[in-house]
């Protein structure tokens, strides 16, 4: 049973492993990959108790939904970020006015994995740059606001804030990360960080390109 919460246990060296491989030499992103990563950014989240439950719940349905489509006959339409949306938009599949038909395109579910990726991505980086006692309920409050409370109405916004207190410690995400010392966390940031970042800047273009950064 040991072996297995050991397995189950989040490590920040899973996100740099995972979002590295999200690159192909074109720059296209592969779901595969790209799913995995957010698998691991769930565990992170959890390892954390409820706090950020209201996010991670609506994660763990995005990656749900994508797996879905990579099982699928049409599977290798979405073996990248850039042939689903082609696919998609090549065959009407998208909803790009109104949310009741096909709300939950493979389009549509990236891009919420897609804001939400960009708030924990503002929030690892000031936690890389913070010192020992900043406190982490305002980074976190900070790059909330500056990324996901734009799509949030206000009982969730208000909610997410009031759950923002009761985070823990900056040691204690240092520890949940699993990789050792203060600094050897930092530099592991330092490598992780800039690789979500662009892999997030080449699905921003990918979505700015489409028209699609506004799905409803």
């Amino acid at each position: 049973m040991a072996d297995v919460s050991q397995e189950e246990k989040f490590s920040l060296k899973e996100v740099l492993v995972t979002f590295r491989a999200c690159l192909t030499e074109a720059q296209e992103v592969l779901v595969d990959e790209y799913v995995n990563g957010w698998k691991g950014l769930v565990r992170f989240m959890s390892s954390l108790g409820t706090i950020f439950s209201f996010i991670s719940k609506d994660a763990v349905n995005k990656i749900q939904i994508m797996e879905n489509y990579r099982k699928s006959e049409n599977g290798e339409k979405y073996l990248s970020l850039q042939s689903m949306v082609q696919y998609e938009l090549d065959n009407d599949l998208v909803a790009l006015t109104k949310r009741a038909k096909y709300s939950e395109s493979g389009c549509r579910t990236i891009l919420r994995l897609h804001r939400a990726l960009r708030w924990l991505h503002l929030f690892l980086e000031k936690l890389r740059t913070s010192t020992e006692d900043s406190k982490t309920s305002v980074l976190c409050s900070d790059a909330y606001n500056d990324s996901l409370a734009n799509y949030h109405s206000w009982p969730i916004r208000k909610t997410a804030t009031v759950a923002f207190y009761a985070l823990p410690t900056r040691a204690t995400f240092f520890e949940v990360m699993n990789v050792g010392t203060a600094d050897e966390v930092v530099a592991m940031l330092g490598e992780a960080m800039p690789l979500v970042a662009k892999v997030y800047d080449i699905t921003q273009e990918l979505y700015a390109q489409h028209n699609l950064l506004d799905l409803p």
